[in-house]
């Protein structure tokens, strides 16, 4: 049986950089992989979406342009070329990750990984298994889309976030169950290729993690992108008849509804996928694995990171989670640090936030400030036909310092790491209304906001 120092179980965001770290720290490195290497995120997630989303701004673009005195006739799209793109940009990043672990010169068992408590890996693949063995183990299993026990779902053919990018061709009409992240991202998505989308949230608003304006203002742009969206409506039961789905809905009121859809997408969330520590008797933070701040589990030299272990099921959150864990792995050093993720979503306009947000500083009790600043106010903004949206900015009010932030418009996914700065190096209000922003750019809206709390509003 081969021994390695560590072995991480899950090649994804978080598996395959914590494999990378360890290695560069001089350890014996085995990843168990049993299917792409790069996880949910390059293969069904992050990367064929944001690619996807990247071809309907350009779409959206073009029809905007046509109010510009720029003339476009008989647009038109190709699936199978967009989906061929996609395809592309996958092997791209696929193959960059083989080459990194190759250079690194770590193990990669491609097979399901079964983990035992005798810190032993069973790696089955086929008809074929056998056991590595490992000093310290990093459990990166990830998940695999949530399906909510609806009527009649058994018997109706529908996608989850992981198939998709299977279709073959652009449904006239769709149904996405679910209007938090990936629900309004698919949504931008089919929208923009003419489909009739329809979106059915349970909650009241969508996106109900984010901040309230944020969620107003990105319902109002699907709004007007000819979105139908429903809140505070339950999905009773589904059925398909003659390849005619039909989604019958009931609203918080009462009140009854059937929706006819060509396809109907299930994104009401992911749950962990913990079929590799069933003998381990772990202890459970409700559906996911347990760990301390430093990211180990109730069973010693047993780390686990990613979405196995819940909280920001986010790609980076994973890696960053890997990278803690490996720097912890002969000996708590480092605590895993939350606050300062940043929060994305890709539509158009784009969602992005970092740090705590208004009802969260209410809640604790903290005595801050907060200034909103228009994008419409914005010269950069103007000029490139990208309006919509705001920036919110959160202070300490008695030191200043930046608790938070919130972004909605164009390219607000790049510029959020500007603030993400800011609370990494605790940073405060007068310093980052003392930055001089290029002009003309988005990001002044982030020095408008400061002069505007320290009392030296500018153009507000």
């Amino acid at each position: 049986m081969t021994s390695y120092d560590v072995i991480v179980v899950g090649g994804g965001p978080g598996g395959y950089v914590a494999a990378l770290r360890a290695a560069k720290n001089g350890k014996k490195i085995a990843l168990v992989e049993v299917d792409y290497l790069g996880g949910t995120c390059l293969n069904r997630g992050c990367i064929p979406s944001k690619t996807l989303l990247k071809h309907s701004e350009i779409i959206e673009s073009i029809e905007k342009a046509k109010s510009w005195g720029i003339k476009t006739e008989n647009l038109s799209f190709s699936l199978k070329e967009m989906f061929a793109r996609k395809d592309q940009v996958i092997a791209t990043l696929r193959s960059g990750i083989e080459h990194l672990l190759n250079a690194g010169k770590i193990d990669v068992h491609n097979g399901f990984g079964k983990i035992h408590k005798d810190k032993s890996v069973t790696v089955v693949n086929g008809n074929e298994s056998y056991s590595i063995r490992g000093e310290k183990i990093i459990i990166a299993t990830g998940s695999q889309p949530a399906v909510p026990p609806i009527n009649g779902l058994d018997s109706v053919k529908f996608h989850t976030t992981d198939t998709i990018f299977n279709i073959t061709e652009i449904p006239q009409s769709i149904v996405i169950v679910g209007g938090g992240v990936i629900g309004v991202e698919f949504a931008n998505i089919f929208t923009s290729l003419k489909t009739e989308v329809t979106i059915v949230e349970l909650g009241n608003r969508i996106i109900p993690t984010e901040d309230e304006d944020a969620s107003k203002t990105l319902l109002k742009s699907l709004k007007k992108k000819g979105i139908k969206v429903l809140t505070n409506c339950q999905v009773t039961s589904i059925e398909e008849c003659d390849q005619k789905k039909t989604v019958h809905i009931t609203s918080e009121k009462g009140q009854t509804e059937s929706l006819a859809a060509k396809e109907i997408l299930l994104a009401v969330g992911r749950k962990p996928n913990l079929s590799a520590v069933s003998e381990l008797d772990l202890n459970m933070n409700g559906r996911h694995i347990a760990v301390d701040e430093y990211l180990e589990t109730s069973k010693k030299d047993y780390f686990a990171i990613g979405d196995v272990i819940g909280g920001l099921q986010l790609a980076h959150v994973a890696s960053a989670e890997g990278l803690t864990a490996v720097e912890n792995l002969d000996g708590k050093k480092e605590k895993m640090n939350y606050k300062i993720m940043p929060r994305c979503i890709y539509t158009n306009p784009q969602v992005a936030s970092v740090g705590m947000s208004e009802p969260e500083l209410k809640e604790k009790g903290v005595k801050f400030k907060v200034n909103k600043f228009s994008f419409s106010g914005n010269g950069k903004a103007l000029s490139s036909g990208e309006t919509d949206g705001f920036s919110k900015v959160m202070i300490d009010e008695k030191y200043g310092e930046i608790l938070g932030v919130v972004m909605v418009g164009s390219h607000v996914t790049e510029m959020i790491s500007q603030s993400t700065a800011y609370l990494v190096l605790e940073g405060t209000v007068d310093e980052l209304a003392s930055m001089v922003q290029p002009h003309p750019s988005l990001s002044e809206v982030l020095m408008e906001s400061a002069n505007s709390l320290i009392g030296k509003g500018i153009h507000s």
